[in-house]
């Protein structure tokens, strides 16, 4: 009788079955964040800024621990402070006077 919790086959479904995962693990996740980043230092910095943020934060699981790696800690740091500075310098693009600040 396959009914009531008796399945027909004697092991349960395979992780790959139950789970599906298609995308980038945690530490890719990291080091896609870290390389965003630090890129987003020299070029495109109000775009790969939050995307680094971005990347860091699912790397860690979306939770702050103590327990999770490093890169991904470096993309979130690093990300929200490239995002600033491209807002600062943007703000200071549209000002009067077209200088930094």
């Amino acid at each position: 009788m396959a009914g009531f919790g008796h399945g027909t086959r004697g092991y349960p479904r395979s992780r790959g079955r139950t789970w599906q995962r298609s995308g980038p693990d945690r530490a890719t996740l990291g080091i896609i964040g870290c390389i965003c980043a630090i890129a987003g230092f020299f070029v495109l910095g109000i775009i790969l800024g939050p995307v680094a943020v971005v990347c860091g934060w699912l790397s860690m699981g979306r939770q702050w621990s103590s327990d999770r790696n490093i890169p991904a800690l470096v993309a979130v740091v690093l990300g929200a402070i490239d995002t600033l500075l491209a807002l600062v310098w943007l703000a200071g693009s549209a000002s009067v006077g077209n200088g930094f600040f």
